[in-house]
């Protein structure tokens, strides 16, 4: 598929500006973050981290939700007794734990020290990662593809930590806006790169399945450093992501 880098970056910044406002960050000095491009940054990129904190007991979460399935069962006309939809709730509560358990998730846990020095200023490039989510809207699936790419200045990830990256901010409840978004900021927050690149690209069950109920592909994307700056950084990147 061929993706105007112009086409991609512009459709998408009004939304990116609108979900970095409404988050919160913090700075190793005092000094004010300020607004570029739809991204937050001082001093150039990888100067910000999230405080956003997670982290919940599932084993505590799941009888109330048990519970809430089964008032599902009853408010759609249901009998949750009924001999086929006796399991159903703890089926559901298990699949829902399932769906956002990235929520339980831990960058520090999830990069498992997995970060090398490398001599290697070659721009790395993991594509159409499979990833799963929830709308935070309805509940209903998101189902796509993400490419992550980035400028390394002395240390490179562990391949695989990239999809982990990818799987631990998909499952939860999301809008593509902020997960494109929280996946740059955990690759900067990792090994503070030169540039970094996201493009998620998805289809949203809640267009396809009720409201409008057409299909169609849902384009975000990131870009920082000379991912933005950079013509040719730019191209070679989107080039890179349509393989």
């Amino acid at each position: 598929m061929s993706i105007s880098a112009e086409a991609v970056v512009g459709s998408t910044l009004s939304a990116h500006r609108t979900a970095l406002e409404s988050a919160h960050f913090t700075t190793s000095s005092t000094e004010k973050l300020t607004m570029d491009g739809g991204i937050l940054y001082k001093n150039g990129i990888g100067d910000y981290t999230s405080t956003e904190t997670n982290g919940r007991d599932s084993g505590r979460q799941l009888p109330g939700l048990e519970l809430a399935y089964r008032s599902v069962l009853r408010a759609v006309g249901e009998d949750p007794d009924r001999e086929d939809l006796k399991k159903t709730p703890h089926r559901a509560a298990k699949a829902m734990m399932f769906f956002t358990r990235g929520y339980q998730d831990q960058i520090e846990d999830v990069l498992n020290g997995a970060i090398f020095e490398a001599d290697h200023d070659g721009m790395v490039v993991v594509r159409d990662i499979e990833m799963f989510s929830l709308c935070e809207h309805h509940l209903l699936p998101i189902v796509g593809k993400v490419s992550v790419g980035y400028l390394p200045k002395k240390s490179v990830l562990g391949l695989s930590k990239i999809a982990r990256i990818v799987e631990m901010y998909s499952r939860r409840l999301q809008a593509q806006e902020r997960l494109t978004k929280e996946i740059a900021l955990a690759v900067v927050q990792a090994i503070d790169p030169a540039g970094v690149g996201v493009i998620v690209e998805a289809t949203h069950m809640c267009m396809t399945l009720r409201g409008v109920q057409k299909e169609a592909k849902t384009i975000t994307s990131i870009m920082e450093g000379p991912f933005k700056d950079d013509a040719k950084t730019r191209e070679e990147f989107l080039s890179l992501t349509r393989g």
